[in-house]
């Protein structure tokens, strides 16, 4: 069964820190692109990072540039979201997903984190 599992979510407070992590199984993770998105209340999902497995290579929103940094631990199947300088309207539903590297679209999304930042 394939899964992907975010955790790290929380609240803080602005100027603040958050790790977010995606736990993966059930398929073979060296072969997939992940890919952070979020969503807020009355808005459309976004993308916000993504991260290559061939080369390693990262993909950010302009938003979350020099604030946000991306990295995955093949060997524990697992991706992370370090997100320093948290602003308020970083406040979303933070979902990571799955995508072969020969394509384009996303196989795999997980159930998602909430995040929520405070002024």
């Amino acid at each position: 069964e394939v899964q992907l599992v975010e955790s790290g979510g929380g609240l803080v407070q602005a100027g603040g820190s958050l790790r977010l992590s995606c736990a993966a199984s059930g398929f073979t993770f060296d072969d997939y692109a992940i890919g952070w998105f979020r969503q807020a209340p009355g808005k459309e999902r976004e993308g916000v990072s993504c991260i290559s497995s061939s080369d390693g290579s990262t993909n950010y929103a302009d938003s979350v540039k020099g604030r946000f940094t991306i990295s995955r631990d093949n060997a524990k199947n697992t991706v992370y979201l370090q997100m320093n300088s948290l602003k308020p309207e970083d406040t979303a539903l933070y979902y990571c997903a799955a995508r072969l590297l020969s394509q384009t679209d996303y196989n795999y999304w997980g159930q998602g984190t909430q995040v929520t930042v405070s002024s």
